[in-house]
């Protein structure tokens, strides 16, 4: 299998905060978010994988401003590391002002999906060669998340967490 670019995975979507979509403070709510950024994600993951994907996890997610009724939103999806059968996509997600159209970054997060076959089973997919500096940063940073995630979960141990021990030697 050839690598890809992360780039061949990007999606972008755009779309309007709704008041049925909102808290009695007039934001969006963080679940409609949730469910906005696991769809993006999901795109990306089929691209690059061009298999069926599933959420395995959602690994981070950053509330960093809210975002208001009427605001225009937009989610830029990208895998980031692709593994064996899994693959890490890294959102940002960035709000327009209505009146001077300037965009500012409202939230990032990092959702985790496992490439199927049609009867449920893992399926391997091709890695990821980045090109960028942040697609490099956000490549290299992939790994440690996962070796952290994977001893947390109790499937590695943690002298086995190369990435890890670097941060702390």
């Amino acid at each position: 299998m050839q690598a890809k670019h992360p780039s061949e995975s990007i999606c972008i979507m755009t779309d309007l905060v709704l008041p049925s979509e909102t808290n009695p403070l007039n934001n969006l709510f963080g679940g409609e978010l949730l469910a906005r950024m696991d769809r993006a994600a999901s795109i990306a993951a089929r691209r690059h994988s061009r298999r069926i994907v599933v959420t395995a996890s959602v690994n981070h997610v950053a509330f960093n401003r809210t975002i208001p009724l009427g605001s225009v939103v937009t989610i830029e999806a990208k895998v980031s590391r692709a593994f064996k059968t899994s693959m890490e996509v890294f959102m940002d997600v960035w709000i327009e002002d209505r009146e001077s159209g300037l965009r500012a970054k409202a939230n990032e997060a990092i959702y985790t999906f496992v490439a199927v076959d049609e009867t449920g089973r893992p399926t391997q997919i091709p890695e990821i060669s980045p090109q960028t500096e942040l697609e490099k940063t956000r490549f290299e940073a992939a790994l440690r998340r996962k070796q952290l995630s994977l001893v947390l979960a109790g499937k590695m141990k943690a002298q086995e967490a190369t990435e890890l021990k670097a941060l702390f030697q």
